[in-house]
């Protein structure tokens, strides 16, 4: 589930004292500023940079910054230590207009990511739903290939990640000696010579119900053996659309996806090894893998002696590595993480607001493992012996967390890791770097100052850079060496005098205690423009609570927080089940998702309002989108003593109606009476309050039928609601659709939580940007 809300993915805030309205009436103006303010303060911050992406094999690395006007690229050698524009940005811009047909600047290009090809000869990156490749020469482009090519029947395979049936003997995978190529033909595993004078079968049990996927092929590094799963289609749900107003037509067309929900039959996967000189089939049996979620690719053992593969079973309360025998097709359960829970399986990445729990380092081909588990309760990294999996020892420990490992150096058997919660008296999401021996001693801290520090180390490890602010400062991006940890090069640091002088003040970072009275909940407060502590202002929370990761902003943004400027204090907060604190403090989402950490919001409010009398806790109105919007309109539902007014913006109204991956991972597996028990759909007759609600048409990330069928149900429980359906919007309603969608969430909460009257906007001038937008919808 990605974070969005309807002004901005990841949206931030300051507050502002500027000349405005008294609020005693909100005007047109105030609505302008608002819906304008965000933009203008992206403007001011110079030398604002972007987490720098290492090159691959090499001592440089890339990153974007801000510049007057846009963005630009550096090129940095640590080895040199040196930096320079990455590319001519003029050149490449009017190479790229030439070739797409549209206005480019130096400043404006259209990508925020790409990657160095042919050494630098050439850059390769994504725009415009396409890949693009420039010749850094000659400086010019091609189009390289459509992003989101359609299936044969026409279908987009969305959120169906099944291996697909290749029967196509060009599609072959090298074994390592480069002897052999093999491939899928009539849905069985063949191999071929490379000289293409021998060919073998190497099954006949392949069929179109059940076929042999050329993209699970791993070969053995002696070339002796290879590993294909055969797959058994699971049931194949299709998404219909509405394109009610296509661009290039008069008659609406009807797109597809493939889109699994909670409770489909999945794929089922059949591992199976080949014996290539003995043109063996040996299936490997699946009492180890019964009921799979997914299965990881195999990964062999650099000697070929076996392969493991990871089996994340259904449900998510089991996780294994299995260990297959190359000789013998004997498998065994190598490590085991059992939950009576949930096991959060994407990978242990650093990302604040989607992080995994799973992370796995092999040493000396196997003999020890560096594994990541919440075992004992909190994310840690332990050392298991390679033959047994048992625990050899607890690598880090105590009531904090591991958020990602960076590097590990196995002659040395240290690891360099970045966790958070260590410091006491710290917000406990600040990450910092650290240096540990795999047997737990040596614990040293690489980043003293309190800040929120992300680090990005070199392929070889010889160096990192670190990028660190803090909502209240502006951040800093350096270059170290890591044997001695020393700064080697201070390379930007933001200049933020533009935006201070514009009025830019940061949020108020406020903790008060949850439900259990003991855990500390951490949010921030947004003063409304031109504040007066005098007055009382009503107040507004902007929710997120995807059990996937944290939400409140740690780093420096220059993102702005619009509903401030029509008079209101609006408030972030990370309530029990979010992400990146104890196991204990996630598992709060289990089967559970309506409970969004409301009873910790709640509180939070509370303890607010005992501080400041000007923050009015009798109106509050909340809004957010996608699971913030299940959770906005759940508010209502589920405690209208507190919350008044919602709106509500691609809400996955009932767990069941969603994709298949975020749901089944905190609501379970089976589907049962918890699905119906957070439903907003099955308790719309409970609605207390105002609640408005926003769907896109075209949304590819949630079924915008969540939305009209909890509106059926509001309609049957003869309950008054308003409906905003945005024809051509996809998730979130952004794009050239935000300003829209903005301004009747501004609407909304001045009507009904400050019982003003809003400007006639049918009778005012179209502003200019909103023109631009309609005749050119971008692409999304």
């Amino acid at each position: 589930m990605q974070r969005r809300t309807v002004f901005q993915a990841g949206s931030l805030i300051g507050f502002l004292l500027v000349a405005c309205s008294s609020f005693g009436q909100v005007t047109a103006a105030d609505f302008d500023r608002a819906l304008d303010i965000q933009e203008k303060y992206n403007k001011l911050a110079i030398s604002l940079p972007e987490p720098p992406v290492w090159q691959e094999s090499s001592d440089t690395f890339v990153y974007r910054k801000t510049i007057e006007g846009g963005h630009e690229f550096e090129l940095v050698d640590a080895a040199a230590q040196t930096k320079q524009p990455a590319f001519d940005h003029a050149k490449l811009a009017a190479a790229l207009s030439k070739e797409s047909g549209k206005s480019y600047q130096a400043a404006t290009l259209p990508f925020a990511r790409f990657h160095f090809v042919s050494g630098r000869a050439a850059i390769e990156f994504s725009a415009d739903q396409a890949r693009w490749r420039c010749d850094l020469a000659a400086y010019t482009c091609a189009k390289e290939a459509a992003l989101h090519p359609g299936g044969e029947s026409g279908d987009d395979y969305g959120y169906d990640d099944t291996p697909p049936a290749v029967n196509d003997p060009g599609r072959a995978e090298a074994s390592p000696d480069g002897q052999w190529l093999a491939y899928t033909q009539n849905y069985n595993v063949h191999v071929r010579s490379k000289d293409g004078k021998q060919t073998l079968d190497l099954s006949e049990d392949g069929s179109e119900g059940n076929y042999y996927a050329v993209s699970t092929i791993v070969w053995s590094p002696d070339s002796k053996c290879l590993v294909a799963y055969r797959i058994r289609p699971g049931y194949h749900r299709v998404l219909r659309y509405i394109d009610a107003a296509p661009s290039d037509q008069l008659q609406p067309e009807y797109p597809a996806m493939v889109y699994p929900k909670p409770g489909d039959a999945l794929a089922r996967p059949q591992v199976v090894m080949f014996d290539i000189a003995a043109k063996r089939e040996i299936p490997i049996d699946a009492a180890l893998y019964p009921n799979p979620f997914d299965l990881s690719p195999a990964q062999w053992w650099k000697d070929s002696r076996g392969f493991t593969f990871d089996y994340n079973q259904r449900g998510h309360q089991l996780y294994r590595v299995i260990e297959v025998d190359a000789h013998t097709g004997e498998a065994r359960a190598l490590i085991t993480e059992q939950s009576s829970t949930f096991i959060n399986y994407e990978p242990l990445v650093d990302n604040q607001y989607d992080t995994g729990k799973i992370y796995r380092h092999d040493v000396d081909d196997g003999k020890e493992i560096v594994w990541a588990s919440e075992r004992d309760g909190w994310e840690h990294l332990y050392l298991l012996k390679g033959q047994t999996g048992d625990v050899e020892n607890q690598i880090t420990k105590g009531n904090w967390v591991v958020r990602a490992v960076n590097y590990v150096d196995d002659r040395k058997r240290q690891i360099w890791f970045q966790a958070s919660g260590v410091n006491p008296g710290e917000d406990p999401y600040y990450v910092h770097g650290y240096r540990i021996g795999f047997d737990g001693s040596g614990l040293t801290p690489l980043t003293p100052l309190e800040a929120n520090h992300r680090l990005e180390f070199s392929h070889d490890g010889k160096y990192y850079v670190d990028l660190w602010s803090r909502i209240d400062l502006a951040p800093t991006l350096a270059l170290y060496r890591t044997e001695d940890n020393k700064q080697l090069m201070l390379l930007e640091q933001t200049d933020i005098g533009k935006l201070v002088a514009a009025g830019w003040h940061p949020p108020e970072v406020f903790t008060a205690k949850g439900r259990d009275g003991v855990t500390e909940i951490w949010g921030l407060i947004y003063r409304p423009a031109n504040f007066d502590p005098k007055k009382k202002y009503a107040v507004i929370e902007d929710i997120y609570a995807g059990p996937q990761g944290s939400f409140v902003p740690k780093s420096f943004t220059t993102y702005t927080e619009p509903l401030t400027q029509l008079g209101f204090a609006v408030a972030r907060i990370d309530g029990m089940g979010t992400n990146n604190r104890s196991k204990a403090f996630h598992d709060v989402a289990w089967h559970n998702l309506k409970d969004a950490g409301f009873p910790d919001r709640i509180l939070w409010h509370k303890a607010v309002a005992e501080k400041y009398p000007w923050y009015d806790i009798s109106r509050v109105g909340v809004f957010g989108t996608s699971a913030g919007g299940q959770s906005a309109m759940g508010a209502l539902l589920f405690h209208p003593e507190f919350y008044k007014v919602a709106v509500s913006n691609s809400g996955c109204h009932d767990n069941r109606m969603d994709k298949i991956w975020w749901n089944e991972q905190w609501m379970g597996w089976p589907v049962g009476p918890q699905y119906s028990e957070s439903s907003n759909v099955d308790n719309a007759w409970r609605l207390q309050g105002k609640l408005m609600l926003i769907t896109g048409l075209m949304d590819h990330n949630v079924d915008p039928a969540s939305t009209f069928q909890v509106a059926d149900r509001l309609i049957k429980a003869h309950k008054i609601f308003d409906l905003v359906v945005v024809p051509e919007a996809d998730h979130g309603t952004r794009g050239p659709w935000a300003r829209y969608t903005n301004r009747n969430l501004f609407d909304y909460f001045v009507r009904n939580l400050l019982d003003e009257p809003i400007p006639d906007w049918n009778t005012l001038p179209v502003p200019s940007s909103t023109a631009a937008a309609s005749e050119e919808p971008s692409e999304d």
